[in-house]
């Protein structure tokens, strides 16, 4: 029987298989309209799935219109919204791979308009809206100061999570992640930098998990217990007196224990715009994988730069993480997968319609 190389072995949570360890990582599009998608949707997540990935993400998709990052953000909170989830859910599994979602609050970081545009927060006067987030504690001064969550409130975008996690599945969609990275509101909740709170939601480390174990209680009461729930760290938020590694090898030892996560998804940064990375190289963040795949006993998702497939091979075969998510790669090319599996010697797992394209 031939080698089959580490990233094109079949990847196991739970009841799902993926064909590979291929994943297509969460990228905002900025192309819906009051949270929902469309044909750009449609094509986007198609090509990628036809493409050959083992793991097919939405971007993130938002529990609330004020969780949205820009105006042009996913959603899924109502019927019209879960219809086109059905639909992307429908596509990416006829293709072969797994549909995944993330699922997602923007908090002081909500309001804000789309890259190409400038990327700048939109007044209230435009159009904007006032972001939430655990303290009044903007993102920079161009930011509005975003209000505080009560207790209650907490408890209400909590329920929002749940919901959004109940119309996903009742779509088709297979794996489930938590962003809690990027600075959105589960990170602004874990770190230090931007949650300054005295209540049981702030303090120390375990305080400031609150939410997100919360959450994570939650998103499972409507998440079966056969499907995989992960969960997207920023595992350093690369500034003084903000989130290090060890804080988050120790947050993965908690959601570990817990029982209800399958893998921790390894980013970094998007807290503050006073973020240093030390170094902007391929595989960069890969070491955050490494770290908590072996401290914490967790599997682990790496991202970062990733672009060649002898690379990701390499992550995978030296036990590194038991995932690489791609984004920049697939978005220069849908068919990444494919590339890789003839550069390392397999035979691509295409659609018959494509297999013209790739012959010896």
């Amino acid at each position: 029987m031939a080698h089959i190389p580490a990233l094109f072995q079949p990847a196991i949570f739970r009841s799902v298989t993926a064909r590979n360890r291929i994943v297509v990582s969460p990228m905002c599009q900025y192309s819906a309209t009051d949270g929902l998608g469309g044909d750009w949707h449609i094509q986007n997540l198609g090509a990628k799935a036809a493409g050959g990935a083992g793991i097919v993400f939405t971007e993130a998709t938002h529990v609330s219109a004020i969780g949205r990052i820009t105006p042009g953000c996913l959603g899924l909170w109502n019927e019209a919204q879960q219809a086109l989830a059905a639909r992307l859910a429908s596509l990416i599994t006829s293709l072969g791979a797994v549909p995944a979602m993330q699922v997602a609050h923007a908090g002081r970081k909500a309001s804000c308009d789309v890259p190409w545009r400038g990327g700048k927060p939109i007044p209230l006067d435009a159009g904007g809206w006032t972001p939430v987030a655990p303290s009044a504690l903007a993102f920079s001064p161009d930011h509005t100061v975003p209000t505080p969550l009560s207790q209650d409130d907490i408890h209400g975008v909590i329920a929002q999570f749940a919901a959004t996690a109940r119309l996903a599945r009742e779509a088709g969609f297979k794996i489930l992640e938590l962003h809690g990275a990027h600075g959105y509101l589960l990170h602004a909740f874990l770190s230090p930098l931007s949650n300054q709170r005295n209540d049981g939601y702030g303090g120390d480390l375990h305080g400031r998990a609150r939410a997100l174990m919360e959450t994570v209680d939650a998103v499972r009461a409507e998440w079966p217990d056969d499907l995989p729930l992960f969960v997207r760290l920023s595992c350093s938020d690369f500034a003084d007196g903000g989130l290090t590694l060890d804080d988050s090898v120790a947050l993965a030892k908690m959601l570990h224990a817990r029982g209800d996560i399958d893998l921790i998804d390894c980013s970094g940064g998007g807290l503050s715009p006073a973020q240093r990375i030390p170094s902007l190289h391929a595989g960069y963040q890969v070491p955050f994988a490494e770290r908590i795949r072996g401290d914490a006993g967790i599997p682990t998702g790496a991202v970062g730069l990733i672009h060649a497939a002898e690379h990701a091979d390499e992550i995978i075969a030296n036990g590194r993480a038991d995932l690489v998510f791609l984004a920049r790669a697939l978005l220069a090319d849908p068919a990444w997968p494919i590339r890789a599996a003839k550069t390392l010697g397999v035979a691509p797992d295409l659609p018959p319609q494509y297999q013209r394209a790739f012959v010896p």
